[in-house]
């Protein structure tokens, strides 16, 4: 699945720990794609994907879901670009 990642922003509190989202395009889908990312401690991750802007195939989405589930690499690289957003400290 080829993936470009178009944005990402993340924030870090001591309360909320790290709490951000990346956007991406897979290559042909219709709509681009939101992944929300949480973590307290920033190593176990919680996320959801949602469709970027408006609604779209429900099929392509739970595609995605899918090899994000499977491939450890595609959501390392996800989150990594949420990282890598971090405000400098």
């Amino acid at each position: 699945m080829d993936v470009k990642i178009i944005h990402a922003h993340m924030t870090k509190s001591k309360e909320d720990g790290y709490v951000g989202a990346v956007h991406f395009e897979v290559e042909g889908h219709q709509q681009a794609y939101e992944m929300t990312l949480q973590s307290k401690r920033g190593k176990d991750w919680g996320y959801a994907l949602f469709f970027l802007s408006g609604s779209g195939n429900e099929d392509q989405l739970l595609s995605v879901e899918d090899e994000i589930e499977e491939d450890d690499e595609l959501f390392e690289r996800l989150i990594q670009a949420g990282v890598a957003a971090l405000p400098a400290e």
